[in-house]
């Protein structure tokens, strides 16, 4: 614990603490080379904040591939960068070096972020922007100058094209009507292989009067840059407001993306400033009705809504798109899909907005024959499921990791999320259409996956466990239990839509074994003899699984595997798994020491973004803060789902915590509370 306490303490020199808002995330002291940006997303398009004025570090787009790049496999695009700015006060630019009192400021209840500063004795200047909820594929930002003297300012925005992209081509279009005057500044470029059509548009939207607005000028830099311009004189003490909306949109979403994104530009304009706030942030409301608030522990609160801001930010209603495990905050681990998405982010999204839960199970629906191709390939029946899927649903795993050929617990984890929306849901034509389908095909896998050695012993061998250092090992505890669990879930869907189960995927679940040492405690598998583990296994036995669910062997099995897991290098999600379970079996202070664990070494300045490990530096992990996430609803809040619904458990809080409730839990959108 004292290192834990003096890495925390080191790691928040530099932030201004002002966890006493539980909606605010706010950083006084920006230092650009100790620095990690934080993520606006509309579940689309990402936009990672920068420590430079009027600079955004990377814009993603979901559903964006082409081959490039790390592992001969499919990886994320970075998108034109639609909100860069120049701005520059009695023609000088302003730069980093040039401004004081720099304060940026993540507002999690709008979904905005906001940098204010000062500079010099001429001006005090803010921007905001926002990923718009309500438009998928368009972002805004707001800029204001409050003069201090008479000025000039010059502004401009500058569109550049990520340097994987080729054969850009620059636009410049106006379109002049009596009521308005739209100035499109427009690229578009091939992705490196040429598979993708990426293009990008934006506009300024000012806020004088048709007739009085600044004229816009168009620049032509390079082949890579170009930008549109304007100029305004303003007086002192009286500041001025103007917005940059953009549009950036893909073939892989939309036939005709060129035309398509100055559209949606067009659109963003002609709604106004106002009115795109107004609904963006209506629909944030929505978001928050289903919300967890603690009462006792003010940094707590903050942390577990920042959590919950990231995963609403990273997932969106009506796609069939899943997030990855850094979400659109960057191009980590590719952009690809692992089961970071079915096991870690996706319980806690179900019971909170089981709407958009359904865009993850959709995505794997989707994907449903790729994963039948890939069986067939291996000498399976049903469906196997790639460990890393990306645009089409086949595998991406780069060829150096064993964990594409031999991961295959990952099937068991898109099953078991079938079989969970149905749960939280009880949508039986849902059930009918697409969770059967994916529940028969990953039974059918698993049926012909195992090696039928005798009663007992229907082994599942050669696999890579969740333990990912446990390598080409047999009989692994969650990928044995998990396989048990979707034969099961297989056989209980089949009855409830009145068709005739499979009675060989009772058998199998049956005949798979779960191994133990002679001391009782779970084995990970049958060549574990007490190494260091990379992330949870056993213990994930317990939860979700319930195949443990005597409370002194749960117990057991986490004094064990808890002191297996090294101080550095292991993921959130294992700290996670522990306090959740020793929130459910009562034991608050532990549960507490190890929900601390999970993410506070993990944090980056200056805004308390999530690394993958312990003074990781590869923000954000949604994974870790997934798991998190159901430490607190699951684990302390007690929310169990099962097969007729969402319900709660006992369970038990910090000693601290003065109050647990979680509202808008279900399709029912239950309120639970735990004190």
């Amino acid at each position: 614990m004292k290192r834990l306490f003096a890495f925390c303490t080191a790691l928040f020199l530099g932030v201004a603490l002002l966890a006493q808002d539980p909606w605010k995330i706010t950083a006084t002291n920006i230092n650009p080379a100790n620095y990690y940006g934080i993520t606006v997303a509309n579940g689309m398009i990402g936009i990672v904040s920068s420590p430079e004025p009027f600079k955004v570090k990377d814009v993603v787009l979901a559903g964006a591939y082409d081959l490039y790049g790390r592992g001969r496999v499919s990886n994320f695009l970075r998108s034109f960068n639609l909100l860069n700015m120049q701005l520059g006060i009695d023609g000088r630019s302003i730069s980093v070096a040039d401004v004081q009192n720099m304060r940026q400021e993540l507002d999690m209840q709008k979904a905005s972020f906001t940098c204010s500063f000062n500079y010099g004795d001429k001006a005090t200047i803010s921007y905001t922007y926002y990923s718009l909820r309500h438009l998928p594929f368009t972002v805004l930002m707001d800029v204001k100058v409050t003069p201090k003297k008479d000025i000039t300012i010059n502004a401009a925005s500058v569109m550049e094209a990520p340097d994987a992209l080729k054969d850009v081509q620059n636009y410049y279009n106006e379109i002049d009507r009596p009521h308005v005057t739209i100035s499109l500044l427009t690229s578009s470029a091939k992705s490196p292989t040429g598979k993708l059509l990426m293009c990008a548009s934006n506009t300024f939207l000012f806020s004088e009067q048709h007739g009085s607005e600044p004229r816009v000028i168009h620049e032509m830099w390079d082949n890579n840059m170009h930008l549109m311009k304007f100029t305004k004189k303003l007086k002192a003490g009286e500041s001025y407001q103007f917005s940059i909306a953009g549009s950036s949109i893909t073939s892989a979403h939309h036939d005709d993306p060129l035309n398509e994104a100055e559209r949606m530009t067009i659109f963003a304009k002609l709604e106004g400033r106002d009115r795109l706030l107004s609904f963006h942030q209506k629909a944030w409301a929505q978001l928050w009705k289903s919300d967890i608030q603690i009462e006792g522990d003010p940094q707590s609160q903050q942390d577990i809504r920042s959590m919950l801001y990231h995963l609403y930010s990273f997932t969106r209603e009506g796609s069939d798109m899943s997030p990855s495990p850094m979400g659109l905050s960057g191009l980590g681990y590719n952009g690809h899909v692992f089961w970071d998405t079915e096991l870690w982010m996706y319980p806690a999204l179900l019971v909170l907005h089981p709407e958009m839960a359904k865009s993850m199970v959709e995505y794997r629906f989707q994907r449903l024959t790729a994963a039948k191709k890939n069986a067939f390939n291996h000498g399976y029946k049903g469906a196997m499921f790639p460990w890393e899927s990306a645009g089409t649903g086949v595998e991406e795993t780069p060829v150096w990791a064993l964990s594409g050929p031999f991961e295959h617990h990952i099937t068991a984890c898109v099953g078991i999320a079938a079989w969970n929306y149905y749960c939280v849901t009880q949508d039986k034509d849902w059930l009918r259409e697409k969770g059967w389908p994916i529940l028969k095909e990953t039974a059918d896998f698993w049926a012909s996956r195992v090696e039928r050695n005798g009663p007992g012993k229907y082994d599942i061998k050669n696999v890579v466990a969740a333990d990912e250092w446990a390598e080409n090992v047999d009989n692994n505890a969650w990928t044995n239990a998990a396989a048990k669990a979707v034969l099961n879930y297989a056989t209980d869907a089949a009855l409830l839509l009145g068709v005739k189960p499979d009675a060989d995927w009772k058998l199998v679940a049956q005949n798979i074994p779960v191994l133990k040492f002679d001391n009782g405690v779970t084995r990970e598998h049958a060549t574990y003899n007490g190494e260091g583990i990379k992330q949870g296994d056993v213990n994930l036995l317990a939860y979700p699984l319930k195949e443990v669910n005597d409370p002194k062997q749960i117990k057991k099995d986490l004094e064990y595997y808890e002191t297996r897991v090294p101080t550095e290098g292991t993921p959130a999600m294992t700290q996670a798994i522990f306090a959740l379970l020793y929130a459910r079996i009562g034991d608050g202070d532990k549960a507490f020491h190890f929900f601390q664990d999970a993410y506070l070494p993990n944090l980056n300045p200056p805004l308390r973004v999530i690394a993958e490990t312990k003074g990781g530096t590869n923000p954000y992990f949604t994974t870790g803060a997934g798991g998190i996430l159901q430490s607190i609803l699951m684990g302390f809040g007690g929310v169990e789902i099962t097969p007729t619904g969402v319900t709660q458990i006992k369970s038990t809080l910090p000693k601290h915590w003065k109050k647990l409730t979680l509202t808008g839990i279900g399709i029912e959108n239950k309120t639970f509370v735990v004190k």
